[in-house]
């Protein structure tokens, strides 16, 4: 449960739909990434959007002309150095699932707005170097979700490099942050080729094909059931051979799934692959969707703020200025806590106790503004501020 308190409020909302209310708050993941710069954050958020359909190709927005920049390093000096610098919000939808993407910045000299947006995701992805594991920025924003007790979900990247071993990463990352580890994906390699991974909970091997552009389409693959006789053929005796004596170690000394410990931050699913290729990507996105929690209760001075209350709640992460270069604005990030948002419904600040209309909210793609009518706990919104909210 989070430490945010709702801090606007519109206790007197019309009727609500409460069979829909449930229904949205279930399909919403709201989730942020944590990792040292150089991991592989960028790469792996076009990714997310790629599979996700809300752009065509890696480098470009869909519906935009391609700029090659990637998608969440949309300002200037984000673009200049390399590096994600300002907290965006990525919003698109995949198998059913709303998700609101709060892409952190990776770099030391933005903290602050780091651990802000950490406060607003109900579930974050560990990204690591599979040649670095546990690095210092990573162990910093750790530590910031096991005090929040963020489910974490940890994924080890740049495997078409050669890096650690598999099996020693994962010791270390146990050693390193004090939290167990569960394998829910295993890397599958063929004469020490990245060609796959071992999906431990479906029981089933995936098996890709590398594209010739780069990475910049999704991976085809072959998905196999790890019983099937035709296994062997489809992968090579080595590999398979490798694999099954990788899958017995695992199942004789690594830690079991528990959902719960996974909810309650004590054990995190690593998954493996590589954001460049794209192997891995899909099955880990598919298992994140299924196993990361929807939006839950928030802390306020009054008790827990569940999410399927009636009354519209929520509170102001983020404000950023200057957003449009076009126009002097100030725009609140505003995380939905409970009950249904509409468009210029008018809510109360907690703090001044002055009645606030939020007109003409927005959600992002990056610096892609589209106005909205409603929207849902979990989602992400931007509301012109002319002073009156704080952080």
């Amino acid at each position: 449960m989070s430490e945010s308190t709702p801090e606007l409020a519109a206790p007197e909302t019309g009727p609500v739909d409460h069979s829909r209310l449930e229904r949205e708050v279930a399909r919403r993941r709201t989730f942020a990434i944590i990792s040292h710069p150089d991991a592989g954050k960028t790469t792996l958020t076009e990714k997310l959007l790629l599979y996700g359909g809300a752009i065509h190709l890696a480098g470009s927005v869909k519906a935009r002309r391609a700029t090659r920049h990637a998608t969440s390093d949309w300002m200037k000096l984000e673009q200049e150095r390399g590096i994600s610098v300002t907290s965006s919000v990525l919003q698109f939808e995949f198998l059913g699932y709303q998700l609101n993407l709060l892409d952190t910045p990776g770099h030391e000299d933005f903290s602050e707005d780091t651990y802000r947006t950490l406060v607003a995701a109900d579930s974050a992805i560990m990204l690591l170097d599979n040649r670095r594991g546990v690095e210092e920025r990573t162990r910093q924003l750790f530590d910031v979700c096991k005090l929040k007790r963020t489910p974490i979900f940890t994924l080890v990247n740049k495997c078409d490099r050669h890096g650690e071993d598999p099996l020693k990463l994962i010791q270390d990352v146990e050693a390193d942050l004090g939290i167990d580890c569960y394998a829910a994906t295993w890397p599958v390699f063929e004469n020490d080729v990245f060609v796959g991974v071992y999906d431990r909970l479906k029981r089933e091997v995936h098996l890709f094909e590398r594209s010739g552009d780069r990475g910049a389409t999704r991976a085809d693959d072959t998905i196999v059931s790890i019983d099937d006789p035709k296994l062997i053929d489809a992968m090579g005796a080595s590999a398979f051979d490798r694999l099954m004596g990788d899958i017995e170690l695992l199942d004789a000394a690594g830690h079991e799934y528990e959902h719960q410990r996974v909810i309650d931050g004590a054990l995190t699913p690593v998954f493996f692959g590589s954001a460049l290729t794209n192997f891995g990507i899909e099955p880990f996105l598919r298992e994140f969707l299924e196993l990361a929690p929807p939006p839950g209760p928030r802390e306020s001075s009054v008790g827990p703020v569940a999410p399927l209350r009636d009354d519209f709640t929520g509170f102001v992460f983020k404000i950023q200025a200057n957003m449009d270069p076009k126009h002097r604005d100030r725009v609140a990030f505003l995380r939905v806590v409970s009950g249904h948002f509409e468009a210029n419904m008018q809510v109360l600040h907690q703090r001044t106790g002055k009645p606030i209309r939020l007109a003409a909210p927005q959600q992002f793609m990056a610096r892609d503004r589209v106005a909205i009518e409603e929207a849902w706990p979990g989602d992400v919104i931007g509301v012109m501020d002319r002073g009156n909210l704080r952080i």
